[in-house]
């Protein structure tokens, strides 16, 4: 789902040094940790002390956790975030789709947000998306995509190893670049949204934790392999997304699979916002729950918002920055340790609260600086 998105990450090393590899590793580790306490508060101890899953969703979570403000606050709160994160990877996915499509024909007279419009109109089959059967199949493929592309830009990188050098590691950074690429590595490992369903429907639930732990030390290991060997390959020339480095042989077949990509992952979290959107419906109107022209209303309202946010926010790493920041640190740092503190205080060690707290202040502080600096290299760029 967040594949594509590691190709901002050379950039994020640009603007962050050093720094940036152990933002990467730690990055990782606490996002394996919030993914643990989030499915902890999932289950509740019965009268025997056995552990039972007494919430499914994180709207659970969050409902449970506000219920005596009010019964849906949590669920509203929650759900709010989700779709505005869901949002915003449509719309990176059509701004990188669009400068992908002018990179790869720069001869052709037409600009990004012209391109963007043309990889618009490819997507208006999403709006005759009802299940997931169809989805599944074009993430299979998607999949299949983002591998042959990551071979092929390290291999290329590999073959530039004899120019490669540690002095292109920047000793001093500007500050408001270094906090615009913590949201850019925060965006590359958001997952939490999809965890509770997906312990749900493990075989073996007990093995959660070790599945994540595996799977975030290996995509630990291949974000920095690739962020660094494309770094040490270009250095100050890395661009917003790195394949725009590659020799016009290599860009132009690069691009068009990245283009297939961006447009195969595209209905994913396209479907999954829409879900959210018409689950709120039938809860409170079961009438109009699934009617056609709902349906065809409230999908075709996401993909033009969608198109719209992409032609006036061109900036593929600012506005991978701009969602880390907000949506991304709220979902993955802020609210799992909000929640496990809520629910399981009393149960509690010392260290593990400590542990929850820190991550609160630093996930707080992180997106606050992130979206404040996101927010003005916007302005700057529409300046």
């Amino acid at each position: 789902f967040q594949g594509i998105f590691v190709l901002g990450l050379p950039y994020a090393l640009l603007h962050s040094g050093y720094s940036g590899l152990l933002l990467i590793v730690l990055a990782a580790a606490l996002c394996c940790y919030t993914g643990k306490i989030l499915i902890v508060c999932l289950y509740e101890e019965n009268e025997d002390g056995q552990l039972v899953r007494v919430r499914d969703t994180y709207e659970d979570i969050a409902n449970a956790c506000c219920k005596k403000l009010s019964p849906k606050l949590g669920g509203i709160v929650v759900n709010v975030t989700q779709v505005v994160e869901l949002i915003m990877t449509c719309i990176l996915y059509l701004v990188v789709s669009g400068n992908l499509l002018s990179h790869s024909f720069p001869y052709v007279a037409l600009t990004e947000k012209t391109w963007s419009i043309i990889a618009f109109v490819t997507l208006l089959p999403c709006v005759f998306i009802r299940t997931l059967k169809i989805v599944s199949k074009l993430s299979q493929l998607c999949s299949l995509v983002h591998f042959v592309i990551i071979l092929v830009v390290m291999t290329y990188c590999l073959t530039q190893i004899h120019q490669w050098s540690w002095t292109k590691f920047r000793l001093s950074i500007e500050f408001e670049d270094f906090l615009v690429s913590i949201g850019v590595i925060i965006f590359s490992y958001t997952s939490q949204i999809f965890l509770p369903t997906l312990e749900g429907n493990m075989k073996n639930p007990g093995e959660f934790r070790c599945m994540l732990n595996w799977t975030h030390f290996f995509a630990c290991v291949l974000k920095t392999t690739f962020a660094l060997t494309a770094f040490l390959t270009w250095g100050e020339e890395t661009k917003e997304v790195i394949t725009d480095n590659l020799p016009s042989f290599l860009k132009t077949l690069v691009n068009l699979c990245l283009l297939s990509k961006a447009l195969l992952s595209y209905p994913l979290p396209f479907f999954a916002a829409t879900e959210i959107v018409y689950s709120c419906i039938s809860k409170g109107n079961h009438s109009n729950y699934r009617s056609p022209l709902l349906s065809l209303g409230v999908r075709g309202s996401f993909l033009l918002l969608t198109l719209l946010m992409a032609m006036f926010t061109p900036h593929f790493a600012l506005l991978m920055g701009l969602s880390g920041s907000v949506t991304g640190a709220a979902m993955t740092f802020l609210l799992p340790s909000l929640f496990h503190l809520k629910l399981k205080w009393k149960k509690l060690s010392f260290f593990e609260k400590c542990a929850d707290i820190s991550v609160f202040i630093l996930g707080f502080l992180c997106s606050l600086a992130g979206l404040v600096c996101s927010i003005k290299g916007l302005l700057e760029v529409f300046g």
